[in-house]
């Protein structure tokens, strides 16, 4: 070849442009001539005003074609017509091919229409450059043409009309071709049943794709190809996977496209051992160095989470191409390794290699996960300067900008974007729903209908989430309606939002409805059924639908267990509770904080503030949601100097409070007695913290003021509020006035109540019991006939106690349990015991008009002394009897159950509406702080001489020092 060369060069320039046009045809196929022959005859023929041979002129159109040279095609169609040859035939075919390739089809038609009586390869060629283009419909309209004018096809034509159909989805119009196909004998060509294979699988007919890749007689590695791409594209990964090792061992040795096909397939089934295995396959290849079986591993890699591999992979390509950097950059964003993603990205831009959309959405993306947004406003510039206004950046841009909570931003790229499809308004509607613009984002989708734009699962998702924010029960019916209208009924997407919509819009019902219909439930669509019914209060399905998962096989996620946990929770279930704790360890999650957190609220309102304490100390990182649930926690069991020990402790550990963690400081002072320590962190929470009293704050302050007896203060601060006070500041300050006794502050707030909370009888009986402790049985009875005008009915005070598994409830002097005798016989020997202890029932508490010894057996028959009883009949000696009541614990049964601790030996834990009582060796947790508020500390000294004494706990659960039981000290004031 050198020698050959060395000849050439010896030439004059035509005869060596004669010879290496004679060289070309004899080594290179006829319809090209490539390599350094090629290189040199175009460079001979524009440095030369030489005149060739039609031959010659079709050769060198020819390599113009296969490279999309047109500049140097134009330059030789200039010369073919100075030399007279503008009419030949052949070269109007070649220049038509050429302009059609390089999607110049107005000179394309020009060459056409020059051509008297155009034959097969000039049609041909028209409709192979549509095709190629990705201009389908235009492919099949010239080929209907061809066909009205009598032209036939060939194996040529097939290929290319009916890769228009696979590109336009025309099943019909593929079909119809078929059977030209089959009519003129071309069906055994493997090329034209390569091309039908890929059409049938492109129209979503893979089974009729199968059926004629098995009837080609002779299939070669295009005709495996064709099958295995339509697979993976119909997400049918496994079956290509198996069909690729059927090919091999057939005897076909995969090419660069089978590998780089297959490696798509593994990542599709996220397979990564085949995807190690292929791997292995294609170095024994030689296949290694090739680029896009390179590519195809790097992309692999990186979307099965295997970056190390992908990073080895990548740095062994020699010279990365665009698709490189791509491949491993967004493999990192993809599994939060945003840092990395920016370092390569700098990389790449260093190497010379441009970025592209794909590139620019994946950065925009790690910018939005490390909330980058100015070098996200920086990448917005470089597409503003470059002009690059594809709508796939803009939907990055739209989605950085909102994930920062740069709304506005957002809108203007939205607004600014000349062009606009469905992606792009999903993207703003969704960033609207995420940063809580819900009218904006029900808005923005009114407008989208209105433009014509349809809509996807996406849409509707989003917007249902909106509708949910808001509670909006007709929304969410409407958007409900549309979505079985418009085919979306079923999907598996907008059924979860759905049932997740109409569960926070309190239509549980509704909620079940939809979640049935469902024709396979997933890990989502149990979750957010389990969570609406936890939500509104229905625990026990929470649990029964949680054992049908299990049922099913489904592993449980970390939704799914807080939401069960939080079920139990609201229903003090203890027992269900340890059990789904259990599951919990069973799934792996112990170390997931959203499940830590879960379990330290379910125990601590389960009544058992140790094992919350347990739970938050195996939290590996405990954020401010962990550390609120555990001050919460304490607090409402009534370790108020706890709660506020572990609040500094928070503090000390740099964890700033959120308005939830202040709001358990305030309870912990409220509990146990602490008014300045209260109004200290009250009037400093915006100085330190930098959060503003909420509504909860300040009654949680007046809630202070008022049971330690500052009713000035307290009606002071009502006055002070920047906001009209709601029910929880008028209920804070009927409670104290019910507490000290103020009849005339009480009335007012009670007034308040009846405006604000009409339905609610709390608020007429305890104005009722205020005036009957009064004496005052005429106002009594007008508060009496206010209900019934009303219509509102007092609730029944009411206990459970569960045993396993089951919880059983009780109203006062219940009858109906079937171990009735057994509660009551336990009851009378209970009575015996405590009056040789010393107990005396407070009838003074009872407000009925009754003698004595009636008052004595309606209190002696409490729903609470009813529930305890049934716990001591029916658990294990010196097991815990844990107990819930819908109202407060009243004063009786508060020092009954001192009384019973002790001469059982057992703990009784007793959840009412406030918070929680450990009695203990004789003594309460709450130090008697609620039956005592309104006295002196003098006379709390007294009370607690005549009760015996009090207790507070003082060893927190979850630290190294053990817990401990302490006498209550009055003077200060903890408990």
């Amino acid at each position: 070849m050198k020698l050959f060369q060395r000849k050439i060069l010896q030439q004059s320039p035509q005869k060596r442009l004669f010879s290496l046009l004679n060289n070309s045809i004899s080594i290179q196929s006829p319809t090209s001539i490539g390599g350094e022959n090629s290189r040199a005859v175009l460079s001979l023929f524009h440095n030369w005003d030489l005149s060739l041979t039609p031959t010659a002129y079709s050769k060198l159109l020819a390599e113009c074609s296969a490279s999309k040279s047109l500049n140097k095609g134009m330059q030789i169609h200039a010369h073919i017509t100075k030399s007279g040859f503008s009419q030949n035939p052949p070269l109007l075919n070649h220049l038509i091919n050429l302009y059609s390739k390089c999607r110049f089809f107005g000179y394309a038609h020009r060459m056409f229409d020059e051509i008297p009586d155009p034959d097969l390869v000039a049609w041909t060629s028209l409709i192979s450059g549509y095709a190629q283009n990705g201009l389908g419909e235009e492919a099949l309209y010239t080929f209907r043409r061809m066909r009205l004018s009598g032209v036939g096809c060939n194996e040529f034509t097939f290929p290319s009309v009916l890769k228009a159909c696979s590109i336009t989805g025309d099943l019909r119009q593929g079909q119809q071709i078929h059977g030209i196909v089959v009519v003129t004998g071309y069906e055994s060509d493997v090329f034209v049943a390569n091309t039908l294979v890929v059409m049938y699988a492109k129209c979503g007919v893979i089974l009729d794709s199968r059926k004629l890749f098995d009837e080609i007689p002779e299939r070669n590695v295009v005709s495996w190809n064709a099958l295995i791409s339509s697979y993976v594209q119909n997400e049918c990964c496994g079956e290509a996977l198996r069909l690729f090792w059927e090919m091999v061992v057939s005897g076909i040795r995969p090419d660069e496209f089978s590998l780089s096909t297959i490696l798509n397939a593994c990542t599709g089934s996220e397979d990564l051992r085949q995807g190690r295995r292929i791997h292995g396959y294609l170095i024994r290849l030689g296949h290694d160095s090739d680029s896009f079986s390179a590519n195809a591993l790097v992309d692999m890699y990186g979307k099965l989470g295997d970056l190390e591999d992908a990073m080895t992979v990548f740095e062994k390509i020699a010279r990365p191409d665009i698709v490189s950097w791509n491949a491993v950059i967004a493999g990192c964003v993809l599994h939060g390794y945003h840092d990395w993603a920016l370092e390569l990205f700098g990389e790449m831009k260093e190497s010379g290699t441009a970025p592209n959309m794909f590139t620019l959405s994946s950065i925009l993306k790690a910018c939005a996960g490390l909330e980058m947004k100015d070098l996200g406003r920086q990448i917005n510039a470089h597409v503003i300067k470059t002009g690059f206004d594809d709508l796939f950046v803009g939907v990055g841009l739209i989605d950085m900008y909102s994930k920062c909570n740069l709304t506005e931003d957002a809108k203007m790229i939205f607004e600014s974007m000349p062009e606009q499809d469905m992606i792009l308004w999903n993207s703003m509607i969704c960033g609207y729903s995420q940063n809580g613009y819900d009218n904006d984002a029900i808005f923005l989708f009114s407008k989208m209908r209105k433009e014509g734009f349809s809509f996807n699962q996406t849409t509707l998702s989003a917007i249902l989430k909106s509708a949910a924010s808001m509670q909006v029960v007709s929304g969410s019916k409407q958007l409900h309606s549309l979505a079985e209208k418009s085919g979306y009924g079923f999907d598996i997407y907008v059924i979860n939002s759905l049932v997740d919509a109409y569960g926070k819009c309190g239509c549980v019902e509704d909620a079940r409805r939809v979640f049935e219909i469902c024709p396979f439930g997933d890990v989502v669509s149990f979750t957010s059924m389990i969570t609406a019914y936890s939500q509104h209060g229905q625990g026990e399905e929470a649990t029964k639908l949680f054992c049908e998962m299990l049922d099913k096989e489904l592993k449980p996620d970390r939704f799914v267990c807080s939401s069960l946990l939080n079920a139990c929770a609201n229903l003090s279930a203890y027992e269900q509770g340890k059990q789904i704790h259990v599951h919990v360890l069973k799934s792996g999650l112990m170390l997931d904080v959203f499940a830590g957190n879960a379990l330290v609220n379910m125990y601590a309102k389960c009544g058992s503030i140790e094992d919350a304490g347990l739970a938050f100390s195996e939290i590996p990182e405990r954020g401010v949601v962990s550390w609120s649930a555990m001050i919460g926690g304490l607090a409402q069991h009534g370790y108020g100097k706890k709660s506020l020990d572990l609040f500094n402790q928070m503090l000390k550990e740099g964890v700033a409070p959120n308005h939830v963690t202040l709001v358990s400081v305030l309870s912990a002072c409220n509990h146990a007695g602490l008014v300045t320590e209260a109004k200290n962190y009250f009037e400093s929470m915006g100085e330190l913290f930098g959060i503003g009293p909420t509504e909860e704050h300040y009654a949680c302050m007046i809630d202070v003021l008022g049971r330690a007896g500052r009713l000035n203060e307290a009606v002071d601060l009502v006055n002070s509020m920047p906001f009209k006070a709601n029910a929880s500041v008028w209920g804070a300050l009927l409670g104290a006035s019910r507490i000290h006794k103020n009849l005339e502050l009480g009335r007012q707030a009670a007034e308040m109540l009846f405006i604000l909370e009409p339905e609610k009888s709390g608020t007429h009986v305890l104005l009722a019991n205020m005036y009957a402790a009064a004496g005052r049985w005429e106002s009594v009875a007008e508060v009496r006939k206010l209900m019934k005008d009303s219509r509102v009915k007092k609730e029944p005070g009411m206990s459970w106690v569960e045993v396993k598994d089951k919880v059983h409830a009780f109203i006062v002097g219940d009858r109906n349990h079937s171990r009735t005798e057994e509660i009551y016989a336990k009851l009378d020997e209970l009575s015996d015991l405590m009056s040789k202890a010393g107990y005396v029932p407070m009838v003074d508490i009872d407000l009925h008009d009754v003698e004595r010894s009636e008052k004595e057996k309606l209190l002696y028959h409490h729903s609470e002394k009813i529930a305890v009883a049934f716990g001591l009949i029916s658990t294990p000696t010196g097991a815990p009897i844990r107990v819930k009541k819908n109202l407060r614990v009243c004063g009786d049964c508060h020092t009954a159950f001192k009384f019973i601790c002790k001469i059982v030996s057992r703990e009784i834990i007793v959840r009412d509406i406030n918070r929680f009582h450990h009695f203990r060796d004789g003594f309460c947790s709450c130090g008697d702080y609620c039956q005592i508020a309104a006295f002196s500390n003098i006379q709390r000294i007294q009370w607690y001489q005549l009760a015996g004494g009090g207790a507070y706990f003082t060893g927190f659960p979850g630290c190294k020092s053990s817990p401990k039981w302490r006498r209550f000290s009055p003077s200060s004031g903890t408990s």
